[in-house]
């Protein structure tokens, strides 16, 4: 009865019937699999000019895998959310894909691991390289880019993070713990290092709030640059600095760079606002879109804020809400900050000073490079999808990273270590972006020609690597 049901199903193939020919491990693998875009890019690239440890092999000992090898396992872990050493240790002996990738080779979790852990720099370069390959694609021929940061977990659990306070109360219940504490903080003041917390298992994560919960998140900030056209990640840089503010300059230059323009327009939330970072890039050619800080004391308490008081260029005066023209009356200098200062007599018999301000008079400060701040908010103001457009680009690919990173997102410890993980899905980000819009053989075949080009510019200028304007960023 069993065998004439099972007639009627689709049936595998018996385990114990012996094959007089081995089958081709490249059957298991259709052209259209991504596997063969890991494959593709690797073989291409150059270990020795990337600086990968191991690519020349030791004249004694046992041989090691070569760095090609561990590469691919890396890259289609990050590819396939699996991220762990131990994980990739065991696909590599029943993963189809990954037995085709590496040709049935096994290493063992801790050379996989040392791989990851030895190799940061070259790596990010790897990723670098894959943007300036979508560079030669022309997916990057836009001039704008949208950036933001978002705080990621780091392996240190929010009960082995202490700030000042925290420290305190901990100090006071736990005896047997004072001296090393104590001693953590006279290492933080003899290097002079203005640290204000305490990380036990990863000593460089750090606390972080969030704008969208009130919960604090013990980990690092991810910077990211992302093109408005085909939403690849263009620039990216870990930090564990908690804040947004200051790292604008840094973000727009790295994205100006990797995308080969003269200028570029750069869209950042408010939390990026910072008049010097602004001033910088306008000077270089970078046209920045960021909304200033909703933060005035007078607008909360219900008064007029600066907002409300119109600066006149032809008078250089300021127009207050009940039409006084506010003179300029001395300079001064505020946080390294050239001020100019305006106010009127005329107050103390307004009639709207009781919405403006408890003092005699109501002072406006106004920055030596203010104009450029009202060159930025009059753009902003032409263009009111700006930050529409923003949200819209640079938050979904860091959805997408930390959906594939899973619960406790970073793997690594340390700010070295986990700028390599990011790097590594970066990396994998992108190249999925990019199967999605040409295909895997068209890729593949783009890859082969971009890398070919490399290679012969290094062979004709006879140097160690490609030029850096041709591989990524500095």
């Amino acid at each position: 009865m069993r065998e004439i049901r099972m007639a009627r199903f689709i049936e595998g193939a018996d385990r114990r019937q012996a094959v007089l020919l081995p089958e081709s491990l490249d059957d298991y693998v259709d052209a259209d699999n991504p596997v063969r875009v890991v494959d593709a890019y690797v073989d291409a690239l150059d270990p020795t000019g990337l600086g990968f440890d191991g690519v020349a092999p030791e004249a004694t000992g046992r041989p090691g895998y070569h760095p090609a090898t561990l590469l691919k396992i890396y890259l289609y872990g990050y590819l396939n959310q699996v991220q762990s050493s131990r994980r990739l240790e065991r696909e590599c002996g029943r993963n189809l894909e990954l037995i085709w990738l590496t040709g049935r080779l096994a290493p063992d979790f801790k050379t996989i691991a040392d791989f990851r852990r030895d190799n940061g720099p070259a790596i990010r370069k790897v990723c670098c390289r894959f943007v300036a390959l979508c560079r030669d694609l022309h997916l990057l021929d836009g001039n704008a880019v949208a950036i933001d940061g978002s705080k990621f977990k780091a392996v240190n659990h929010r009960e082995k993070n202490f700030t000042k306070d925290r420290l305190a109360k901990r100090i006071a219940a736990v005896e047997s713990t004072m001296e090393r504490y104590l001693e953590e903080l006279d290492r933080a003041d003899r290097e002079q290092e203005g640290e204000t917390q305490i990380s036990l298992t990863d000593p460089d994560a750090r606390a972080m709030t969030s704008q969208s919960h009130s919960a604090y998140t013990v980990g690092y900030n991810v910077q990211s640059a992302v093109d408005t056209e085909h939403h690849l990640i263009v620039a990216h840089e870990v930090t564990n600095v908690g804040i947004d503010k200051g790292h604008l300059g840094s973000m727009a230059g790295k994205a100006r760079e990797a995308l080969g323009a003269e200028t570029i327009e750069a869209l950042a939330d408010r939390g990026y606002f910072k008049s010097e970072d602004i001033a910088a890039c306008e000077a270089v050619g970078i046209e920045v879109y960021v909304p200033r800080p909703l933060t005035s004391n007078a607008r909360a308490e219900g008064r007029y804020d600066r907002r409300d008081f119109v600066y006149d260029v032809k008078s250089d005066t300021y127009v207050c809400p009940a039409g006084e023209h506010l003179t300029y009356r001395m300079t001064t200098e505020e946080a390294g900050k050239v001020l100019r200062r305006y106010w009127t007599d005329a107050c103390g018999a307004c009639a709207l000073k009781a919405h403006c301000t408890p003092s005699k008079q109501r002072p406006v400060a106004r920055w030596e490079n203010e104009a450029v701040l009202d060159l930025v908010q009059t753009r902003l103001d032409q263009r009111p999808d700006a930050m529409i457009v923003r949200r819209s680009t640079v938050e979904h690919p860091f959805g997408t990273i930390k959906a594939w990173m899973g619960a406790t997102h970073f793997k690594m410890k340390t700010l070295r270590n986990v700028a390599t993980e990011m790097a590594l899905h970066v990396l994998a980000y992108n190249i999925k972006r990019v199967i999605a819009i040409l295909g895997v053989p068209t890729l593949i075949e783009a890859i082969r020609a971009f890398l070919s080009l490399l290679a012969a510019l290094v062979r004709l200028t006879g140097a160690a690597s490609a030029p850096a304007t041709l591989v990524c960023a500095k």
